[in-house]
Formats: structure tokens, sequence, C-alpha cells
């Protein structure tokens, strides 16, 4: 069975750090474009961050998290996270990683539905 598993969300104030996890099982996603998206309460889903496959490693973030999120991969681990920094209270939302074995991060934020495989969230809050 294909599944992909988040972890790593919590609380933590403004300003601070957290790093997400997307956890791959039944597949490698060493062949697979990985995308994170999020969805805060009465929002649409957003496209946060994407990472095409090993073979081509390109990042894509969107301008409201450039230079303080990064997307990376452990093969090792099969394993994508999101080190998320500088966190403000608007970051708050559900997070989840999709991921498909086409590739997809080109327009990822436009298409969300492009991407086959997802998991059920980690919930991020960013309060004081």
């Amino acid at each position: 069975q294909l599944q992909l598993v988040e972890s790593g969300g919590g609380w933590v104030q403004p300003g601070g750090s957290l790093r997400l996890s997307c956890a791959a099982s039944g597949f490698s996603l060493d062949y697979y474009d990985v995308a994170w998206y999020r969805q805060a309460p009465g929002k649409e889903r957003e496209g946060v961050s994407c990472l095409s496959n090993s073979h081509v490693e390109t990042t894509y973030y969107v301008d409201s998290v450039k230079g303080r999120f990064t997307i990376s991969r452990d093969k090792a681990k099969n394993t994508v996270f999101l080190e998320m920094n500088a966190l403000k209270p608007e970051d708050t939302a559900v997070y989840y990683c999709a991921a498909d074995h086409m590739p997809r991060c080109r327009y990822f934020d436009y298409h969300p539905h492009n991407f086959d495989l997802w998991g059920r969230g980690a919930l991020v809050t960013v309060s004081s």
C-alpha cells in the first residue's frame, strides 16, 4: 500500500521553527515530485513548496515562504522534510504532503489535483 505520513507539527511561538516530515511507505520518493500544501481554517488549500524527483532536485517555493522555508530529501529515510523558520501566525494551518510520479512541481501551486498521493496532514499552530 502506497502511503504518505506527515509528522512534526505542533505549536510554536512567532519567530520559532518547526520541521515537518513526510515519510513514504510502499514506494520510493526518489522517483516522485513531492509537494507541501497547507490549509488554514476557513481558507482554501494553497501550495507551499515542491521538490522535484531526485534526478532533477529542483526546489520551488511560493513567495510567502521564500527565505523562511526549506524543502529537502533524505533518501535513506525515504522522507521529505519542510524546515520552517521565522514562523508567523499566518503560517498556522494543516500541512499536507503530496507526491506524484509525473513532473508536477513547475505548476504545483496552481494544480494540486495533479498529485495522486496525499498524507492526512499535520497541524501547525503559530501563536503567542
